[in-house]
């Protein structure tokens, strides 16, 4: 072929599965060859002594979803994916929050709404299924999946979002009956409401008590439940946002089973701690997320979950509130209580530095296993391989070029995000994103935006191939 539009040239390609020096030459948005001495093209990016991998693909991001009264999430579609691009991300999974009395296609519109015309990146959406009515589960929820919506998350913990266990097996049927693929938030909510009371009735509201509102065991036990309860109708579920050693063991032993259980954790778990959360005044309603971060022996075990293989995606569960706003984590009401503090933190700009350095540059896992847990995992869990998720000829020009020996300290102003802060702020770092391309259009340049707000389109998403070999009948 002579002619390109774009050639990467004397880079260090990577996949979850090899390395190799290459050239990349790209057109119409595609990888259309892979070799030496590729012809002239349009542009070309000098990638010497860099590395060129798949972009990042982060499957558990909230951008735009409704927080509760007088709450505002901090960050919107524009402003989401254009901090992802600047984390080296290509492709984003928000999801999509079916409110109670809401149905799940009202929501669907709503968000498609709120994203359009205004994403950097590509995205694709989860659905959140608050409310299974009949109605839901007998039409919206199959017509959606069939629709490209192959994913759908449900919770333990949260008023007006946690499911009953028999509501988790009607939507699980669900998904055994549509080859979807079901992920789960796991915390026992009962637990938590109990020592939230206990907690507030001795006066102990400070954002430290959050975390021990939901100490491990609370997580433990829901864990092993959903997996029990997906036993049960023998369909595959994904846990989210595991924290600890107790949880990853649950996950771990259903493996071991033959079960088809999956795991994600979160950089939180790998670099806080619980004592982020006592900071002075209201300075740990920053780290107050759920699960919390636990402590030391928690990240060995996060780590060991990533090494082993217990973890196939590592997400960053971006759920981005303002701290310095009444809307935000200074809430009126969260000054009372940490109960009433909104729950996340940002992170969808540090989740692939904080695992490259931390994993790649440290020693703990190797670069093929870092594309494949934040990359290429998501595409072939989530319905986008071979399209997102790799690089080879014919997938979609999505790549990230990294300086992996540039030292940067983590500051907000770094992120362009919507929020006012970083949990991660004055952590120091090796090896950054310095290009992000996105279907062969460059959307970040050495730390400046350079793409077009719009850009980034929608994805209608395969059925997982996790979900797909147990689709039959009872």
């Amino acid at each position: 072929m002579s002619g390109y539009d774009v050639i990467i040239r004397g880079g260090t390609i990577a996949t979850a599965s090899d390395t190799f020096a290459c050239d990349a030459g790209i057109s119409d948005g595609r990888i259309a060859a892979l070799g030496r001495d590729l012809a002239s093209a349009g542009e070309v990016i000098d990638a010497t002594g860099k590395l060129v991998l798949p972009g990042g693909i982060d499957s558990h991001v909230h951008f735009s979803q409704p927080s509760g009264p007088d709450v505002v999430m901090a960050d919107d579609f524009e402003s989401g994916t254009r901090s992802a691009a600047f984390g080296g991300n290509t492709t984003v999974l928000p999801f999509c929050l079916q409110q109670k009395g809401q149905s799940l296609r009202e929501a669907v519109k709503a968000y498609h709404a709120e994203a359009a015309g205004r994403c950097y990146i590509d995205v694709a959406f989860h659905l959140i299924v608050a409310d299974p009515t009949e109605q839901v589960l007998g039409q919206e929820l199959p017509a959606l999946i069939e629709n490209g919506y192959t994913s759908f998350k449900v919770f333990m913990t949260y008023e007006g979002l946690a499911l009953s266990d028999h509501e988790m097996l009607e939507v699980m049927a669900v998904a055994r009956e549509t080859g979807a693929l079901v992920m789960v938030h796991a915390e026992n909510y009962d637990a938590i409401r109990f020592l939230t009371e206990r907690l507030e009735r001795l006066g102990k509201n400070a954002p430290l008590y959050h975390a021990r509102s939901r100490p491990i065991p609370v997580e433990r036990e829901a864990t092993h439940r959903a997996i029990s309860l997906a036993e049960i109708i023998n369909v595959p579920v994904m846990i989210v946002h595991v924290s600890n050693r107790e949880s990853m063991e649950e996950i771990r032993r259903a493996q071991m089973k033959g079960l088809k259980v999956y795991g994600e954790t979160c950089p939180q778990y790998l670099v806080l701690t619980e004592r982020d959360l006592d900071g002075l005044n209201m300075e740990g309603t920053k780290y107050v997320c759920s699960p919390p971060p636990r402590d030391n022996e928690s990240q060995l075990a996060c780590w060991e979950g990533l090494q082993q293989g217990v973890f196939s995606v590592f997400s960053s569960d971006h759920c981005p509130f303002r701290y310095d706003d009444p809307q935000g984590k200074l809430t009126p009401k969260g000054r009372t209580s940490f109960r009433w503090v909104p729950n996340g933190i940002p992170g969808v700009a540090t989740r692939l530095p904080i695992l490259f350095s931390e994993g790649v540059v440290k020693g703990r896992i190797d670069l093929n296993r870092f594309v494949a847990l934040t990359s290429t995992n998501h595409a072939k869990t989530y319905g986008l391989y071979p399209r997102k998720g790799t690089i080879a000829v014919g997938a979609d020009a999505d790549i990230a070029i990294w300086d992996p020996e540039r030292r940067v300290t983590i500051t907000h102003d770094r992120l362009a995000d919507g929020s006012d802060y970083t949990p991660y702020e004055g952590m120091e770092i090796t090896g950054w994103p310095v290009l992000t391309m996105v279907r062969g259009r460059v959307v970040v340049r050495d730390g400046e935006l350079v793409g077009d707000k719009g850009f980034g389109i929608y994805l209608p998403r395969e059925k997982s191939p996790l979900a797909k070999a147990t689709v039959s009948g009872w």
